[in-house]
């Protein structure tokens, strides 16, 4: 009966989260904001380092930050090492990002690809994020294992 009120908990919050995300997206956008932005769609990802089409800017990555404490870290962390309070409840064993062996044999690609569609039961950013927003997100994960981390604040170099 405890893990049935677990994951009706968990699925409310979700919903929670993406309706507050939703009308604070549709609140906040300008129509400047809804055109595509320039770093959007413009490179490949054989044309940047990392292979995101993207380059991060420390408002991006702060953005990043922001979707990562909604969404992300419950279950990965706040620090991205993989102990989320809600990945403890349901005994779930989570990568450590922290580590940079963790990520390494992933491509920015397939990061984005787990990101966007979910795995196993990591669930589907979908579309709560735009593609900017998660390919910030695959730069702030992979920035937990950087001495001069973007999740600090800083841009990715």
């Amino acid at each position: 009966m405890t893990r049935i009120r677990l994951i009706l908990l968990v699925a409310l919050l979700v919903a929670l989260v993406f309706c507050a995300r939703t009308a604070m997206a549709q609140s906040s956008q300008s129509p400047s904001q809804t055109a595509p932005s320039a770093t959007q769609h413009s490179a490949s990802p054989a044309q940047t380092p990392g292979g995101s089409p993207i380059t991060p800017t420390p408002e991006s990555i702060a953005r990043a930050k922001v979707i990562y404490g909604y969404d992300c870290s419950s279950c990965h962390g706040e620090a991205g090492d993989g102990k989320g309070d809600l990945a403890k409840d349901m005994a779930l064993k989570m990568p450590d990002f922290t580590n940079p062996a963790t990520l390494k044999d992933n491509s920015d690609k397939e990061l984005f690809d787990i990101i966007q569609n979910g795995k196993m039961q990591m669930p589907a950013e979908g579309d709560r994020a735009t593609t900017d927003e998660t390919w910030n997100l695959v730069l702030y994960c992979r920035s937990f294992s950087q001495k001069s981390a973007p999740a600090q604040g800083k841009p990715a170099q």
